[in-house]
């Protein structure tokens, strides 16, 4: 299990960390400067809320993978993305309160992505979408993000977004100062991911 303090939360994703492995130990890790973000709107003005803290767990028998990536070649692996919603931060006191509520945070404190499966595209870049299982506030769901991969020093970079409807996931929309302020039900969750062998 490895923990990442990013200057940024999944969701999900993290969520594309299937698309690399290290040379020869069959674990990757985060970089420092991944990020893993949500945005959102409400009906005074938009916000973003960060996860702070990443715990991933990545591994692959295959060796030169980044190589492989972005050339649109498949690699087998195993990967699982977890972190604490305690650790989502709004930098807004009450926010934080509110949204971790709207998660469940005491009886869901973690929200997990585990990738199922992936495909590649290959371009003039190469992109891909993953294929996974977001655990979110007590529920489990099926989700595909599209993500895009580029090399970066030492190894590979993955980006990409995704919306997410919290009524989907049984999440009701906090509302604040006396329902003045309503949280949009959609978010986007966004990921700049650097991994490195």
């Amino acid at each position: 299990m490895r923990s990442l303090n990013p200057s940024i939360l999944v969701m999900t994703a993290a969520v594309a960390l299937m698309a690399a492995t290290p040379s020869g130990s069959g674990q990757l890790t985060l970089r420092e400067g991944s990020r893993l973000w949500f945005d959102g709107t409400s009906t005074v003005r938009s916000w973003s809320c960060t996860a702070d803290r990443i715990d991933a767990t990545i591994n692959s028998p295959e060796t030169a993978v980044t190589d492989a990536v972005l050339d649109g070649r498949k690699v087998d692996g195993k990967v699982e993305v977890d972190f604490p919603v305690a650790k989502l931060e709004c930098k807004n006191g009450t926010m934080n309160e509110h949204m971790r509520k709207a998660l469940k945070a005491t009886d869901n404190p973690t929200i997990r992505f585990a990738l199922d499966g992936y495909d590649l595209t290959k371009t003039s870049a190469v992109g891909g979408t993953l294929h996974g299982t977001l655990q979110l506030a007590g529920q489990s769901k099926p989700i595909i993000i599209p993500v895009q991969f580029a090399p970066a020093e030492g190894g590979l970079r993955v980006t990409g977004k995704v919306p997410l409807k919290m009524t989907e996931w049984g999440v009701k929309p906090p509302t604040l100062m006396l329902g003045t302020l309503k949280v949009g039900e959609t978010v986007t969750v966004n990921f700049d991911l650097l991994l490195q062998h």
